[in-house]
């Protein structure tokens, strides 16, 4: 009888995201950018500090998804946009941005 309210307040488990093929592509597109231009360190730290925020963030993305849509492809900008609304997103794109930057230092200094 109560089938539709066992569900009503599930959560994402604890840990990253694990994203499809296609936001896959677009985070390592994103991640490498922030790592070549030396950004990881603020990069992270904006992503920590609204990580709280981060589905506001992906609804916000969704509202001005017809404008954003105009200078994004459409299918790249909603796929990121889903992919911020769970919950363990942005600890998955910490994650590839440490790991990027830390293989760019190997490869500098070795």
């Amino acid at each position: 009888m109560f089938g539709w309210l066992k569900h009503a307040f599930a959560v994402d488990p604890p840990g990253p995201a694990t994203p499809s093929e296609l936001e896959r592509g677009l985070i390592e597109r994103l991640v490498e950018e922030l790592v070549r231009r030396r950004l990881t360190t603020p990069a992270v730290m904006m992503l920590e500090c609204s990580r709280p925020l981060n589905y506001i963030g992906s609804q916000a993305m969704t509202f001005f998804g017809p404008i954003a849509e105009l200078i994004f492809p459409r299918a790249e900008y909603r796929a990121v946009a889903a992919f911020l609304e769970r919950r363990g997103s942005i600890e998955y794109i910490c994650q590839r941005l440490e790991a990027k930057d830390a293989e760019l230092s190997r490869r500098r200094d070795g």
